[in-house]
C-alpha cells in the first residue's frame, strides 16, 4: 500500500465544495481544511505508484477550484503507540 499526503491550494470561494469532491474520489481516505500555506490536505492510499500518478494529476488536480497540488509519498509510518510498544519489548513481567 502506498500512502501519500497531497497538499492542495484552492480558490477560497470553492474550498468546501472542492474538499467534498476530493473526499469522494476513490483512493482518498481523508481531506482536511487547514490554515497556512495550503488550503486542503488529502490523505491518499493506493496500491501502485501508477495509481497515484493517475489519481493526483488526473482526478484531484482537475477538481473545480483546485489551483495547485504538492504530493509527498510516505516511506514509513510512526505512531506513539508503535513507539511505546517498541521501547517496552522485554519489560513484561512473567
Amino acid at each position: 500500500m502506498i500512502n501519500a499526503i497531497v497538499l492542495i491550494q484552492a480558490a477560497a470561494e470553492s474550498i468546501p465544495e472542492a474538499a467534498q469532491t476530493i473526499a469522494e474520489i476513490q483512493g482518498v481516505t481523508e481531506v482536511y481544511s487547514c490554515a497556512g500555506d495550503v488550503d486542503l490536505i488529502a490523505i491518499v492510499k493506493v496500491d501502485r505508484h501508477e495509481d497515484l500518478a493517475e489519481l493526483v494529476p488526473g482526478r484531484i488536480s482537475k477538481v473545480p477550484g483546485v489551483l495547485n497540488t504538492d504530493t509527498h509519498i510516505s516511506f514509513r509510518s510512526y505512531s506513539k503507540r508503535e513507539t511505546e510498544a517498541a521501547f517496552s519489548i522485554g519489560l513484561e513481567e512473567g
